[in-house]
């Protein structure tokens, strides 16, 4: 038997630009509004929560902030070449397409794909971290869903703590 708690949309939103890869192709520019979801499962606490719902808000959207309308740069790429400018980032695609983005407007990652999986990824070990931090020790299992547009969702389930082997850093 499991309990958990759902935590979704609303407030948990940001709207960003990014360039995929798919079949050794980098997808065109484009943008999402995206929407996350949050479930977190553990035994209740002494006090009947799994765990407090604004941990869980406040927590993620301090993360989706992070995003929020932000040119999203999966880094390192081997399809896109970056070159760091004093106030800008120069990205050249596949040696055919440039792009100059004022440097504040990026937000390189520690991804491998700007997908709506590896931002889920991403969003996970950070949210863990920062729930960690806040002395939540119950949770077994944590779960992040990133809508790309309405039913197209990207998962990352894993245990909590998450291993610590983590992927991505705080940077």
């Amino acid at each position: 038997m499991a309990t958990w708690v759902r935590v979704e949309r609303n407030r948990l939103t940001f709207m960003a630009a990014h360039m995929a890869t798919f079949r050794g192709e980098v997808e065109p520019l484009h943008g999402h509004n995206y929407a996350v979801l949050v479930e977190c499962e553990g035994p209740p606490t002494a006090d009947a929560w799994v765990i407090d719902f604004g941990h869980v808000k406040r927590e993620m959207k301090a993360l989706c902030d992070e995003l929020d309308h932000k040119f999203l740069l999966q880094r390192p790429s081997a399809l896109m070449e970056v070159r760091d400018q004093p106030e800008s980032i120069e990205l050249l695609v596949q040696g055919e397409r440039r792009y100059l983005f004022p440097r504040a407007e990026v937000l390189a990652l520690p991804i491998a794909n700007s997908t709506a999986e590896e931002l889920a990824r991403w969003l996970h070990e950070r949210l863990c971290r920062r729930l960690q931090d806040l002395g939540v020790d119950n949770l077994t299992r944590v779960a992040v869903g990133v809508e790309e547009a309405p039913g197209q969702t990207g998962w990352y389930a894993g245990a909590f703590p998450e291993p610590a082997t983590a992927r991505y850093s705080e940077d």
